[in-house]
């Protein structure tokens, strides 16, 4: 995804607040043997663009000027109540490199799963993002996750997931296997199956008396 910015050399609150009014949003680039360079992006096109899972983990091609080089966007910040980007903060790329980045995880099939299919159950996802490393060549946009094959009362784990090439999860807290999704029956079915028995017998008839 191709990403355009200007140079700025204008520092501080009172320049940061010129450029919005402008329709202009703030950035930085910063990372790998090149010194930080302050930057300024159109901000619809900016605004539009942090609304596409991509923009988030992608390898981004920021032109700057003319000059081209590949960054991934690290982190923004937007206005408490309006629709407004204040800041984006973007990080030089090297394709020699790992990078440690998040990206999301897609959950596929679960209409045709035993839980769903068979059970009416429903699929909790537990984890959305998976933190993961590679080189930037391999970046994902986006980890497949497949519940074809639950049932009810079984969980889907890190262990389960094909990663693709060259990517690897990296875990925190001591976790090995981290619960991706689970399978269960709701709570108000549960009860009332577990409801439709008594139901069933207080509403039979009673057995005829025993005549002497």
């Amino acid at each position: 995804m191709k990403v355009i910015a200007f140079a700025r050399k204008e520092q501080g609150s009172g320049a940061s607040r010129r450029l919005r009014n402008a329709g202009q949003t703030p950035g930085i680039i910063y990372g790998g043997s090149s010194a930080p360079v302050n930057i300024t992006l159109d901000h619809n096109a900016l605004y539009h663009a942090l609304k596409k899972e991509t923009f988030h983990s992608s390898i981004l091609d920021m032109e700057i000027d003319g000059k081209s080089e590949q960054v991934l966007l690290r982190d923004f910040q937007v206005h408490a109540y309006k629709q407004l980007v204040l800041h984006a903060d973007f990080q030089r790329v090297d394709a020699k490199q790992k990078i440690h980045v998040k990206v999301p995880l897609h959950f596929v099939n679960a209409e045709i799963s035993p839980a769903v299919k068979l059970s009416s159950g429903i699929i909790s996802h537990v984890m959305t993002e998976l933190d993961i490393t590679c080189l930037p060549k391999d970046l994902p946009e986006f980890v497949e996750v497949d519940l074809a094959n639950i049932e009810v009362g079984n969980s889907i784990h890190l262990s389960d997931i094909k990663l693709p090439q060259g990517v690897t999860a990296v875990m925190h807290g001591g976790q090995e296997n981290p619960t991706i999704a689970t399978a269960s029956i709701p709570a108000g079915k549960v009860e009332a199956e577990a409801a439709a028995p008594a139901a069933d017998a207080a509403a039979a008839p009673a057995a005829p008396a025993d005549k002497k």
